[in-house]
């Protein structure tokens, strides 16, 4: 019997959500998804300190301030590991513009341009690049001009309907949907646990899925986030799927038979009439909706914040100094020198940010 990960892979397309490149050879993904989180953690891998030392180096090429060596380290950073992952995938990868631009339009649209520049540079087309931005309402109009220019768009920290109508209406090409991330808030908020097919986070998935099948848009929805395989299961035949390395080894590694659960075939059922926004009527239905205004504002922040500890580690690297560096690192003595040396470090990317 076929594995669950290749009797999912007979309906949708698997992406794999990581930037540790060199585990995800053996599952054979189509594309690839990175965020901060992800690049962080890889970072602290010493088999990639190859890439950090790279992208300093170039960034110090290119000279100016120590905070703009730093900024163009950290863009570079991205390019050193997408290119990478292009090289063992066939597809498309997906780099994250900074989450401190997500209520920025115009400064989304400019780094957005920075990091395709900076793939062409390296020689990777950008039709194999999709540009990561937050849905919030200012993401999504800095969206719509880069698709007009070419640059695809994946449409990240989705967590409601509104939010993916707006992107459908965009033309953005893809939407990562947060399952994962939607459960997590349920199960705080309720106290209640929840079967697979009862999982708020799949039901959202479901019903954009079904959604945009049933009026014909051609945005490529991606679910993400997963805490379980059953939530994998139950999404089988959507799109595209980001999946860690953790839950893809479950997959594979897993002998049962499994159905497809969404198809265009049967989207049609779906009830809901057709819906529009406009920035006013966006920004209400949002609003009405507490959970997905919470987990929008926890991602950004979440984000934002490793972004600035990946900075941190960027200075560290640049300056040569040898204490480590994290925003979580533990209580230490006020008067020592490693806290000393962190607040000084932190005082300065917090006045940047």
């Amino acid at each position: 019997m076929a594995s669950v990960l290749d009797q999912v892979k007979q309906w949708t397309i698997i992406v794999a959500d990581s930037g540790d490149f060199k585990s995800i050879t053996q599952y054979n993904p189509q594309d690839a998804t990175t965020n901060p989180s992800l690049i962080l953690q890889a970072c602290k891998d010493p088999k990639y300190d190859y890439l950090i030392n790279s992208a300093i180096e170039y960034a110090k090429e290119k000279g100016g301030s120590t905070e703009k060596i730093i900024e163009l380290a950290a863009d570079k950073l991205l390019i050193n590991f997408g290119s990478e992952i292009l090289k063992i995938i066939p597809g498309r990868i997906s780099v994250e513009v900074d989450a401190k631009l997500s209520f920025d339009t115009e400064a989304t649209i400019v780094k957005s341009r920075h990091l395709i520049a900076l793939f062409e540079e390296v020689g990777v087309d950008k039709s194999r690049v999709m540009i990561k931005i937050a849905s919030t309402w200012e993401g999504i109009q800095a969206s719509k001009v880069l698709e007009n220019e070419g640059i695809k768009c994946n449409m990240t920290l989705l967590f409601s309907f509104t939010q993916a109508v707006a992107c459908a209406e965009a033309g953005v090409t893809l939407i990562s949907p947060y399952a994962g991330r939607i459960l997590d808030w349920y199960m705080k908020n309720t106290n209640k646990t929840y079967k697979s097919n009862e999982d708020p986070g799949v039901l959202s998935v479901t019903e954009i899925y079904n959604y945009y099948k049933k009026f014909g848009y051609k945005t490529i929805v991606m679910g993400a986030s997963f805490r379980n395989t059953d939530e994998i299961e139950e999404l089988a035949g959507c799109d595209f799927l980001t999946i860690s390395p953790a839950l893809l080894n479950k997959l594979q590694n897993s002998y049962k038979k499994i159905e497809r659960k969404l198809s265009p075939d049967t989207a049609h059922h779906h009830l809901a009439s057709r819906a529009t926004y406009n920035e006013n009527s966006f920004k209400w239905d949002f609003n009405e909706n507490a959970m997905a205004t919470e987990k929008l504002a926890e991602g950004i922040r979440l984000f934002a914040k490793d972004t600035r500890t990946l900075h941190l580690i960027l200075r560290q690297r640049l300056t040569n100094e040898s204490s480590i560096i994290s925003e979580d690192i533990k209580p230490v003595v006020k008067n020592s020198k490693p806290f000393k040396m962190f607040k000084r470090l932190a005082k300065l990317v917090i006045n940047q940010a």
